[in-house]
Parts: C-alpha cells; sequence; structure tokens
C-alpha cells in the first residue's frame, strides 16, 4: 500500500530557468516540482519536494549539492539534492526576478524588485532562521532582470529594466564618504538588459572584462584602465580610451570623443590606499572605482526578434544568446565570430545555458514544452525532450510494465520508459484528439482510439502505423479493447451510441453492436472469457459476447449515468462508477450486485475560483471518472475530477488511502476555503485581468497552452488550469500506478531505495560507526550495522569492503531478516557494478 510519488512525465519544461550541476546533471522546473536529468545516464527523476505555486526561479550552489527554488508566491526552498528533502524555507518580500549563488558558496544575492539582497548560505544544521541577511543594494530605478557574480566573489553585476549595468562591491568600505560605495553605472543600452557578464583575462584569472546584453540585441564590451596597467585593452581600443594619470586624485571626463559619457563616477579616487580599510592587501585595484569605458558595440542583426535569453561561458569566451523567433546564435569573443546561427523551434527560446566545460547547450522553449541538449563542436543532440501541449487524456502500461503511452488533446501519441522516464518515440498521424490506448499481449504493438474517426495499431519495433481501422462513416471514438488473443478490436463512440468491431488481421469490419441510447465511454473485455463489458451515459452496463454475435447477454440498469466499468484480472467481478458517486460492484456470472462504495465525501475537495457555493456544498465533481484494479485485485484505484486519488479495499468498502495530487495553488480546485479578501464586486480579484504585457511569458513564469477549453479564444479562468485526474492504470507488476492529470502524469511506485527507513536504529547504529568498524577490519559488523541503517550507499561500500576469502562467514553471520535487504543490494550492484566476479560470489 505505500505507494510513494516517484516521478512526472509527459512534461520536461514548462519555462522558469534551467540550471546545469556538474557537468551533466539538468536541473529544471516542472510545475511546482523540481525534475533532475543525468545527461549521461540518460534518466530523469523529479523530486518528491512540492511548493506551493509554480516555481519561477532555481539557483543550484557550485558543488551541485544545495537548490535554492523559488515560487510565484516568492516562496523559497532550500533542498538537499542527494537527500531530495527541503532543509530550509524562506518567503521575501517581492516577486523574485533573479537569483544567483556566489562561486564560493557563501552568498545567495537575490533579485527582489528593485532592489537586491545579499544573504549568506545556510548550510546542513538544523537552525531556527538560518537565513542571514548580509546587504541591501537600493540604487536601482526598475526592476532588476539578471545578475552576475565576480569569480572572487566580491563583486557583483546586476542589470535592470532602466537600461543600466550596475556594478557593486560587496564589502563596505571603512572609513571613507558615502560616494566611494556607490555602483559604478554603464550606460549606453537603449533596451531593458537581459544578461551581464564578467569577462576572466586567462593569464591572472582577474576581472578584465563585462559583458552586457540588451533585448534589442546588443552586445556591448567594455574594459578598465587599470587592470593590468591597461593590458586588458587592445590597441585600437587604447586610442578610444583615456590616458591613465596614475597620480591625480581628481579628474574630469572628457566626453567629446568617448563613447559613452560615464555618468556614475565623476571623480576618481586615488588608489593608494590611505581612505579604505578593507581586508584584501592595499595594492588591490576597487573594480567599482575603476574607470570602465565602452570598448565595442556589436549587434546580433536578428530584428524584428528580440534576445530572450543568453549565457556567456569565462573559460572559452563564448557568448551563446536566444531568440524570440525560436533561433539562437553562438558566438566568439571578443572578437565576435559567429560560430553558429541555427533555428529549433517555432516558438521563443526562454532559456539558454552553457555547462561547466561549455561543449553543451541547454536550451528550453516553454510555449511547445521542449528541452534540448545540443553539443557544439559535433552538432548532435544530448537530449532532446518535448511533452504534450494539452492536457493528457488516456494512459497504458505494457504487459511487461516497462513501457508507458500516452494520448493527449495535441493529437499526439507518446511512449515512455519508465524507469529512465524518457520519452523515446513520437506518433503524429492522428488529427483529432487521442481518447483510448491499448497495448496488446504481444508487448509490441499498441492500439490508438480518436476523435478523428480512426483507430489505428503501431508497431513498436519499426515505429510505424501498420493498420488504420475505419468505419463507413466518420465517427467520434471514445473508447477501446482488444480481446486476449489480440484478433478482435471493439470500439466505442461518442456521437452514434454503437460499437465497432474490427478484424485485426484483414482490417475488416466485422460488427456494429448497437442497443445503448447514450455516448459509449466504458469498454473492456472480460479476461478470461470472450465476453464485452460496455459502459454508458444511458444509465446501463451491457455484456456482449462478441463471437457467437447474439448482441447484448445482459443488462444491469443503474440509477445514474455509467461513466466507465472495467473488470477485476480474473473476470470474476466488474466495477462500474456513476454519475452520482457510487461505485457498484458486479458479479457478471449470476448477474447480481455484490457491494457498492459510497464516494462522494472521499473525492469531494476543492473550490474553484469561480464557484459561487462553497467546496463542501458544491456538487459538481464528485463522482469517479476513472477505475482501476489491483493485480490481485483485492483494491481498488478511483480517480476524478478533484485534486484527490482514492484507494478502496473493496471487501471491506473502507477508504484505505487518499493521494493528493498536488499542493500547487496556480491550479484552480486545490484550495477547499477561498479567501475572501480577494473577492470584489467585479469578481474574484485572479480574475480580473490586469496582465502586464511586458510580462515575459516562460522566462518570467511558467506557461500552460489551451487546457480543455472548448471554445476557441475561451480563456475560463483567465488561463488556469483546474485540477483533475483523467486516467488510472496499475502497473501489470503491481509494483507502481499512474495518473493523468493536469500536472502530468504522475508515476508513483513502491520502489524506492532513497527513503530513509531504519529498522533497529539506537544510539550507537551511526555512518561514523560503520566507517570505524571497516578501519578496524570488523567487515561482518559493518555490514551489520549499515543493513541496520538501511542506508544504500554504505551498504554498497561495506560489500565491496570484503576480503573475497571471507565472503562465506561474512554471509553465514548475517541475520535471517537482514537477507532480503542484502540481495536487493546485491541485484543492484549486478546490474552496474564492474566487479562482476566478485558480486557473483556473493550471489553463490
Amino acid at each position: 500500500m505505500n505507494y510513494r510519488f516517484q516521478n512526472l512525465l509527459g512534461a520536461p519544461y514548462r519555462g522558469g530557468n534551467v540550471v546545469v550541476s556538474q557537468n551533466n546533471r539538468l536541473i529544471s522546473p516542472v510545475g511546482n516540482r523540481i525534475s533532475v536529468t543525468d545527461l549521461i545516464k540518460s534518466e530523469t527523476l523529479t523530486l518528491p519536494c512540492q511548493s506551493s505555486a509554480n516555481i519561477a526561479r532555481i539557483a543550484v550552489s557550485p558543488d551541485g549539492n544545495f537548490i535554492l527554488a523559488v515560487d510565484d508566491n516568492s516562496r523559497a526552498q532550500f533542498i538537499n539534492l542527494n537527500r531530495r528533502i527541503v532543509l530550509h524555507r524562506i518567503t521575501f518580500k517581492g516577486k523574485v526576478s533573479a537569483i544567483q549563488f556566489s562561486p564560493n558558496s557563501q552568498f545567495i544575492a537575490v533579485a527582489i524588485g528593485k532592489l537586491i539582497e545579499i544573504w549568506r548560505s545556510p548550510g546542513f544544521r538544523k537552525e531556527f532562521f538560518p537565513f542571514e541577511r548580509f546587504r541591501t543594494f537600493a540604487d536601482c530605478n526598475d526592476r532588476v532582470t539578471c545578475l552576475n557574480w565576480s569569480p572572487d566573489s566580491q563583486y557583483l553585476l546586476a542589470g535592470s529594466r532602466d537600461l543600466v549595468v550596475r556594478l557593486f562591491c560587496l564589502k563596505k568600505l571603512f572609513g571613507s564618504d558615502k560616494k566611494s560605495d556607490k555602483p559604478f553605472l554603464f550606460l549606453g543600452h537603449r533596451d531593458i538588459i537581459v544578461g551581464v557578464f564578467f569577462g576572466v583575462d586567462k593569464a591572472t584569472g582577474k576581472v578584465s572584462r563585462v559583458y552586457s546584453i540588451s533585448r534589442d540585441g546588443g552586445l556591448f564590451k567594455w574594459g578598465c584602465l587599470e587592470l593590468d596597467g591597461g593590458g586588458a585593452l587592445g590597441e585600437s581600443d587604447e586610442k578610444m580610451a583615456d590616458p591613465p594619470s596614475p597620480g591625480t586624485p581628481e579628474k574630469m571626463e572628457e566626453g567629446g570623443n568617448e563613447v559613452v559619457v560615464s555618468e556614475g563616477v565623476k571623480k576618481r579616487k586615488e588608489f593608494d590606499g590611505k581612505e579604505r580599510n578593507i581586508e584584501e592587501g592595499d595594492d588591490e585595484i576597487l573594480l567599482h572605482q575603476c574607470k570602465w569605458v565602452l570598448l565595442k558595440k556589436d549587434f546580433f542583426m536578428q530584428a524584428p526578434a528580440k534576445v530572450t535569453a543568453c549565457d556567456y561561458h569565462r573559460g572559452l569566451d563564448l557568448v551563446v544568446v536566444g531568440f524570440s523567433s525560436g533561433a539562437f546564435a553562438l558566438y566568439q569573443m571578443p572578437d565576435f565570430i559567429c560560430i553558429h546561427l541555427l533555428s529549433i523551434s517555432r516558438e521563443k527560446i526562454t532559456t539558454a545555458i552553457f555547462n561547466d566545460l561549455g561543449n553543451w547547450l541547454t536550451f528550453g522553449c516553454s510555449r511547445l514544452g521542449q528541452l534540448l541538449v545540443w553539443e557544439w563542436k559535433s552538432e548532435s543532440y544530448i537530449l532532446k525532450q518535448q511533452g504534450h501541449y494539452f492536457d493528457v487524456n488516456c494512459l497504458a502500461y505494457s504487459p511487461d510494465s516497462q513501457l508507458l503511452a500516452t494520448g493527449a488533446d495535441d493529437n499526439k501519441i507518446k511512449v515512455w520508459n519508465v524507469a529512465s522516464g524518457f520519452c523515446f518515440v513520437t506518433f503524429p498521424e492522428h488529427t483529432n484528439a487521442v481518447t483510448a490506448l491499448h497495448f496488446m499481449a504481444n508487448n509490441h504493438s499498441l492500439l490508438s482510439a480518436s476523435l478523428d474517426g480512426t483507430v489505428r495499431a503501431w508497431d513498436l519495433f519499426r515505429y510505424r502505423n501498420f493498420r488504420t481501422f475505419t468505419t463507413p462513416s466518420s465517427k467520434q471514438f471514445v473508447s477501446l479493447t482488444a480481446d486476449q488473443s489480440g484478433e478482435v478490436i471493439c470500439a466505442g463512440t461518442l456521437d452514434s451510441f454503437e460499437i465497432f468491431v474490427w478484424s485485426m488481421k484483414t482490417g475488416r469490419l466485422l460488427d456494429v453492436l448497437s442497443g445503448h441510447e447514450g455516448p459509449v465511454h466504458g469498454l473492456m473485455f472480460s479476461p478470461t472469457t470472450a465476453i464485452l463489458a460496455s459502459s454508458s451515459w444511458d444509465k446501463t452496463v451491457r455484456l456482449w459476447d462478441v463471437f457467437e454475435g447474439k448482441g447484448s447477454v445482459e443488462t444491469f440498469q443503474h440509477v445514474h449515468d455509467v461513466l466507465t466499468v472495467v473488470y477485476r484480472p480474473d473476470g470474476k467481478q466488474l466495477a462500474s462508477s456513476t454519475l452520482d458517486g457510487l461505485i457498484s460492484f458486479w458479479d457478471p456470472l449470476d448477474g447480481v450486485l455484490m457491494y457498492t462504495i459510497e464516494g462522494r465525501r472521499d473525492i469531494a475537495g476543492g473550490r474553484l475560483m469561480t464557484d459561487r457555493r462553497s467546496a463542501a456544498n458544491s456538487t459538481s465533481g464528485k463522482y469517479f471518472t476513472t477505475l482501476c484494479y489491483s493485480a490481485d485485485g483485492s483494491y481498488i484505484l478511483a480517480g476524478g475530477n478533484s485534486k484527490y486519488i482514492c484507494m478502496y479495499d473493496i471487501a471491506e468498502q473502507v477508504l484505505l488511502r487518499r493521494f493528493q495530487i498536488t499542493h500547487n495553488l496556480s491550479l484552480d480546485g486545490v484550495l477547499d476555503m477561498l479567501n475572501s479578501k480577494n473577492m470584489t464586486e467585479a469578481g474574484p480579484m485572479d480574475l480580473i485581468d490586469d496582465n502586464n504585457s511586458d510580462t515575459e511569458e516562460g522566462t518570467g513564469k511558467q506557461t500552460r497552452g489551451k487546457l480543455g477549453l472548448d471554445l476557441p479564444g475561451a480563456m475560463a479562468n483567465k488561463g488556469r488550469p483546474i485540477i483533475r485526474t483523467k486516467c488510472l492504470r496499475i502497473a501489470p507488476t503491481g509494483r507502481s500506478f499512474s495518473a493523468a492529470t493536469t500536472e502530468g502524469v504522475l508515476v508513483y511506485s513502491v520502489d524506492e531505495s532513497i527513503v530513509f527507513d531504519p529498522t533497529d536504529l539506537d544510539i550507537d547504529v551511526t555512518p561514523e560507526a560503520v566507517d570505524a568498524a571497516l578501519n578496524l577490519d570488523q567487515p561482518i559488523r559493518a555490514l551489520i550495522l549499515s543493513l541496520r541503517l538501511n542506508e544504500d550507499s554504505l551498504i554498497k561500500k561495506c560489500i565491496l569492503s570484503v576480503n573475497p576469502a571471507d565472503i562465506a562467514a561474512v554471509v553465514s553471520a548475517i541475520p535471517f531478516r537482514y537477507l532480503q535487504r542484502l540481495i536487493e543490494a546485491l541485484t543492484v550492484l549486478l546490474e552496474g557494478c564492474p566487479f562482476l566476479e566478485f558480486i557473483l560470489r556473493w550471489c553463490q
């Protein structure tokens, strides 16, 4: 029963910024969760911690251990990435537009509106309030858009919407006047600043240049005379800049032949260390008191497209920019040589970053849900994933539980590898929404039904559509099933209320079963006999003998419209869900009602923003639209138009567990009680359209496409998606189940090695005790301690540290109750450990 959230499929990226840590871990926000993709092993997992709303900004610490994730409500979570737990929480005072760890991991710079706050980075310890604000810079005149730390973590560059780039010094200067603490201003841009970066001199490793990129496609290069005695500037640049004058205390600028007048600093201080008392040596030049000059202006020449994302790699001196037209460009600096200019999308690129080595580029396109990792030297894709554009309607597990197929309103079918979380094939042939999927028993063919009037069969070896089943006049199919042998295909319709039967071998229409008086939304063959069960909105469930051609064999009458029907895996029970929130269990052999479960109270919950009634009194959505039996048939999962998935014990008719799909307040129907202060006489405040057109969708916030809205152009709820479960499926192995929800496809599993679940824990059982036992050459004691801790990495470490000659003695000393855990660890090692013969000796 102890299913835990394991992964989120179907939505690799929806907006916000993406970061790469440790060169091959790609971390991206998905709704209110965080997804981590290992680019070398090609597997993705979603962290179990949730934010209260869609995540807007994430930052990762330089060592790759911590993530700071800030959501749309300015609530931040400080997450330990390896343990996958939230260490600390903090709420910022305003909307966060940029966030970055300093290179030495001591500070976090947070841009909140016009302010830049510097916080001390918290550590592993649990403290009452671990975040400590170190400094606040309030010099910007408009919202800050981008931040960049210098390599020594002493200086910070900030670009803002007031078209100015500012250079701040982190340390306060003692004994000096106020002016020496002022930031230096880089002026001259004509549009909002998108990115600012420090350039480093490769010989000395010190800051020598500053690059700033604006939205209109301008890249400005700035240099400073005092650094390296002018060595950072080329000869032609030296002519443009003012000559150095080391001993002059005051020097007015001659603005005659200069490209830009630096208004930020009218006076230069003398650099002999008399007026300042900073911890570094007195010979150091303060960057924000130097005189920076504009060396070069370059333009990307992609008008009318705007720059929407950019990144700079210090080691390789490369700049990558993404445009609103879906193109990206890679430039070698400082000479501004274009290496690549390619188009990868029709929509705007919302994030573009380098990895640590600079050989891989990561691009995200929020509107299409695309995430690409591209190696620019070999011009090949490392990763190419795209989610469904609209809601997922239906799911199907393959018979071996390795594959999961999803069909959605965007007319596409995607097949996912459950273990790695990657989509490996997309079938785009349908011309309307895909409504039902069914895997054949042979594991390599898949059936799909769609509203375009076709049922298609797909070959998963050759990735092609090898059969298309149609009807004499076009019908809209909403349900689909096949018999155990795979010879007969049946599909139910929305508009003519009939069931069509085809032969798989010939593709010919064999029969049309009529008798229902409403849309046939549920179809399933009995697992043991050749009986077909169908449910319809005409308040009946009918059983049909397809092979005898007798028509309807039996009819089960209900009080309300029947929404779905499923067979128990042994074929001896039938469950149906009706519009009044009841689940009825029938004996299909004797035709009698066995049990009923009243589920209205269990699934009720969540008040929409437009609801006039409270969640307790509202009748809408209090019914189950999808049912699924467990592998042994002892319990049943049920979901519908609410935030809950219910698990019932059938024999006792009791609710075992209730899974809440999400806590994401950006979705509608998550809160039970709405805040009355958000209600105005014109309606709910969230529905009043006061959107600032300058808010870049995808870069500033996560986007969702059309979600179950029927009229073109109609934006119910201002486009706020409503939380619901459209389809539930349990894997044939029974180890996991999947739910197609508004958030994506949620996979819950009982297989989880990362969970800390010790067996016999007392004060002496610690990781330190395990290491001490290993150092004292006590392999049996160390292994038993690690098994009691149930810590995966420690168990493997102890197994590998045993001498091959002692293996038999160690195994015989392990208590019986720890053997299963030991065998689980050995199976994992067998798959991925290089010491195969050593592990096989253990198994022997």
